[in-house]
């Protein structure tokens, strides 16, 4: 069987190194914000070119924890509107409505599954103070044009980086710009993951950065003076160790994500698959390869009799969920045709060559 991520095999190379590294955090004894978090921090914002990082609980934590400190900054407030593209993982819409504020849906591109920039400036009211990019899947957004629009109309930008660690702007040969601020998970499962739940805010400004070093921490700078009403929601030291040993090899991981895509771009034809665009550049880190088919019960069901696992990502659209029941009756026509369509195939950085040429020649019979 071919795993959709095998997360045992891919872990297992750095057993030597997490052991050690959990040896020296217990003999430490030093359990919250020690020195594996600074240290963490610190190659972390050297990583994407950001003159801040700091670690948070998780990716979720990262997003309303970066909406709370725009509020208290009093660049936002709550009821105003954030943009962010209809098609993306609940998190995302979630991170808004935690922060009391107002998401507003609007349609991804169908070849790119990130945000449609031409579709931005007819959802922009006198209460829109944000736009939150989602760089689904592993490309990025497409900034220039967005940025544009963000300057034009006075709104803030925040990147949902959950997906893309290490993603490059080809325009700009850096990391993923990071015009406000950005945040990552480090889900067990993202390019650079950890061993349970962790997340990381980068930024440029300084005043931000220093509300959200409050806000992670009960919105206490000095301990037992708060300044805010914060939250617990600290990277551990555990999870920050772990991802100091991972974090020197993630552009090697990404480098062999985006060998496989290319492969599967140019040796995958069949007309019953659609693949996903990409112009071989940097922008993409491949955190999933994302197919789409017409009848995609019938490709799962074929790949699983021919030892292949897949995943979708993601079977139902925000605006159908039963959470979100005010929003049912809304009509995004193309992100539910991504969502009725997409499959997720096998694209981790362990897969051998025979795997891969397993997998391509596995949908080139279907």
């Amino acid at each position: 069987m071919i795993k959709f991520h095998d997360l045992q095999k891919i872990n297992a190379q750095y057993q030597d190194e997490f052991q050690q590294k959990m040896k020296f955090v217990l003999d430490k004894g030093w359990f919250i914000l020690g020195d594996e978090v600074k240290q963490f921090e610190t190659d972390f914002a050297k990583y994407t070119n950001s003159k801040y990082c700091i670690g948070v609980g998780n990716g979720l934590d990262a997003l309303v924890l970066i909406f709370k400190a725009y509020i208290e900054l009093g660049l936002m407030q709550k009821g105003d509107e954030v943009i962010v593209q209809a098609n993306t993982y609940v998190a995302s819409i979630l991170a808004v409505l935690q922060a009391d504020l107002v998401p507003v849906l609007v349609e991804p591109k169908l070849e790119t599954y990130t945000i449609n920039p031409d579709l931005i400036q007819e959802k922009i009211t006198s209460k829109t103070k944000a736009i939150l990019l989602v760089h689904l899947y592993g490309q990025l957004c497409e900034m220039d044009k967005i940025n544009k629009i963000a300057k034009e109309h006075n709104l803030l930008v925040v990147e949902d980086a959950a997906q893309s660690h290490g993603a490059v702007s080809e325009v700009r040969s850096q990391k993923s710009e990071v015009r406000n601020a950005q945040a990552y998970s480090f889900y067990p499962g993202k390019n650079l993951g950890a061993l349970g739940d962790a997340g990381a805010i980068t930024t440029n400004d300084d005043k931000l950065a220093k509300v959200l070093y409050s806000l992670r921490n009960y919105g206490s700078e000095k301990k037992y003076h708060n300044e805010y009403i914060g939250v617990n929601s600290r990277l551990d030291e555990v999870q920050a160790a772990f991802l100091n040993v991972k974090l020197p090899y993630l552009n090697d991981d990404n480098n062999k994500r985006r060998i496989i895509a290319k492969r599967y771009v140019t040796e995958i034809k069949n007309d019953k698959i659609i693949l996903p665009f990409w112009d071989l550049s940097n922008n993409h880190v491949f955190h999933l390869f994302v197919i789409r088919t017409k009848n995609r019960a019938d490709l799962i069901k074929y790949l699983l009799k021919n030892d292949i696992e897949t995943v979708i990502h993601y079977p139902i659209p925000i605006h159908k969920q039963k959470a979100f029941k005010s929003w049912n009756n809304m009509f995004f026509p193309i992100t539910e045709k991504i969502h009725d369509e997409v499959l997720s195939i096998p694209i981790s950085p362990i897969l051998t060559d025979v795997e891969v040429s397993k997998v391509i020649q596995t949908l080139n019979q279907y």
